[in-house]
């Protein structure tokens, strides 16, 4: 029983590393965001 409870655990390990590395290697691309435009407004500046 214990046995299998740590090759659950180590499969799980192993399953984790694998995923940093493919991480590491192929980062995923970043999501383009749209570019806003700020418009200065003097109708509600105190100066």
């Amino acid at each position: 029983m214990i046995r299998v409870f740590l090759f659950v655990i180590a499969a799980g390990l192993l399953l984790m590393a694998v995923g940093v590395v493919m991480l590491g290697a192929f980062p995923p691309a970043p999501h383009p965001h749209a570019v806003e435009k700020v418009v200065p407004n003097d109708r509600f500046s105190t100066h």
